[in-house]
């Protein structure tokens, strides 16, 4: 199996920062950017990122995170549509997966994840979920989600933020080998470095499979 380096930002890509990850790093095959801007967060994905990053060979990974508790049905619908209204604005083909940012403190339950997944199906943009599998309650949630939802097990695709092993160069990326839940999951993405010194980036692994869903 193939995996392959890349990073992720809170803030903006700009030629500057595409050039101080290069230099410092190596070359990112992909770059995971939040649709949106959340105040004291994140900055959101512009039209402007989207040509540098695309003139530079580094394909999207695109994250949601305009949500601040994943619990129940109808929270879990509404995160998902807000989700491909986004991706549908900054012109994501359908195919792309849509990562909800599920932090390590929210509450979180079986029944938001299997309504994210069911609402994004029926788009036809696959479902991802960024998580922490150690602290809080998402493992537990999602192997709840999974016996109730056929479709969760198949369909999701999971981004684990554990274990920490600290920022690397491409060429210096560890032996992909993310945290998982207890049941069955398709764990294709690992964030294993996180707030780099010299550029404001995390660093990530994923697997071929996601990265051919990526924009």
């Amino acid at each position: 199996m193939t995996y392959l380096w890349g990073v992720d930002s809170a803030a903006t890509v700009t030629s500057d920062l595409y050039n101080c990850v290069l230099n410092n790093y190596g070359k990112p095959e992909y770059w995971g950017r939040y649709l949106t801007r959340v105040e004291g967060a994140a900055e959101g994905l512009t039209k402007e990122e989207v040509n540098l990053l695309h003139n530079s060979g580094t394909k999207i990974l695109p994250i949601y995170s305009n949500f601040s508790s994943a619990t129940g049905s109808r929270k879990g619908r509404t995160v998902a549509q807000n989700a491909v209204f986004h991706a549908k604005r900054l012109g994501i083909p359908k195919g792309t997966i849509l990562f909800a940012n599920v932090e390590n403190f929210f509450d979180v339950n079986a029944n938001w994840i299997s309504s994210y997944v069911d609402t994004l199906y029926h788009t036809d943009y696959k479902p991802g979920f960024y998580h922490d599998p150690i602290e809080g309650n998402f493992s537990k949630a999602y192997c709840q989600a999974i016996k109730q939802n056929n479709a969760v097990e198949v369909q999701a695709v999971l981004w684990s933020a554990e274990p920490e092993s600290g920022i690397s160069k491409r060429i210096e990326a560890p032996t992909f080998a993310p945290r998982k839940p207890s049941c069955k999951a398709n764990v294709w993405g690992w964030q294993y470095g996180r707030d780099a010194k010299t550029c404001p980036i995390d660093t990530n692994l994923i697997d071929q499979r996601l990265y051919r869903m990526l924009w």
